[in-house]
């Protein structure tokens, strides 16, 4: 069989491991061990998922079976949160000048910009789920949350504001976009660096 852990292959010896979920078994009480986990789990190109993780789990080892592992460990997971903070107040005070880059024709620069907002809001929201993998360790994130919310409903306040951005940005209302950006926008990034070093 093939094993693959974070697209880097593995050799590993079975000893008693005849079913896909023998070698799961085995390799979580490794990465248990270690302050690891497994986010995500294909089998032959295919995820295995919470639907199908019984009957996967089932499948008998051939030498054509190939088992691919996602893992994250809590200290990954923490240095990837000091680079999110320092990354979160870098935007903070970039995007207050955005409206000012419109006003002197930098567009390139401006619009660079806002991707990097919308990609940094993406790739928060997406490692933020995997601290509940880790409660104990990052359960200041989890009980604070950000500004006294969580994750999910701070980010349910901040999505109108976020339109609002982007509809200033499409009209060229270039006093409510800097408005947003410094008010709004800025404040909100800030607070989300706060949390993350505190984390």
């Amino acid at each position: 069989m093939e094993f693959f852990i974070n697209s880097q292959k593995i050799d590993i010896t079975l000893e008693n491991e005849k079913t896909v979920g023998d070698v799961l078994k085995a390799f979580e009480t490794e990465f248990a061990e270690n302050n690891a986990t497994t986010i995500e789990i294909k089998l032959n190109d295919k995820n295995i998922n919470a639907e199908n993780f019984d009957e996967m789990c089932k499948i008998e080892l051939t030498d054509s079976t190939k088992l691919e592992l996602s893992v994250i460990t809590m200290q990954e997971l923490k240095e990837t949160f000091e680079v999110f903070a320092k990354e979160c107040s870098e935007l903070s005070d970039k995007i207050k000048d955005i409206s000012v880059n419109f006003q002197s024709g930098k567009d390139k620069e401006a619009n660079i910009l806002i991707a990097k907002l919308a990609d940094f809001i993406d790739r928060f929201c997406r490692t933020a789920k995997y601290t509940s993998l880790f409660a104990e360790d990052f359960k200041y994130f989890i009980e604070n949350g950000i500004d006294g919310n969580t994750i999910g409903s701070f980010f349910q306040d901040f999505a109108p504001i976020l339109s609002d951005f982007e509809e200033a940005i499409k009209s060229g209302d270039t006093v409510l976009i800097g408005d947003l950006a410094e008010y709004e926008i800025s404040p909100r990034l800030n607070s989300i660096a706060d949390t993350l070093r505190q984390s």
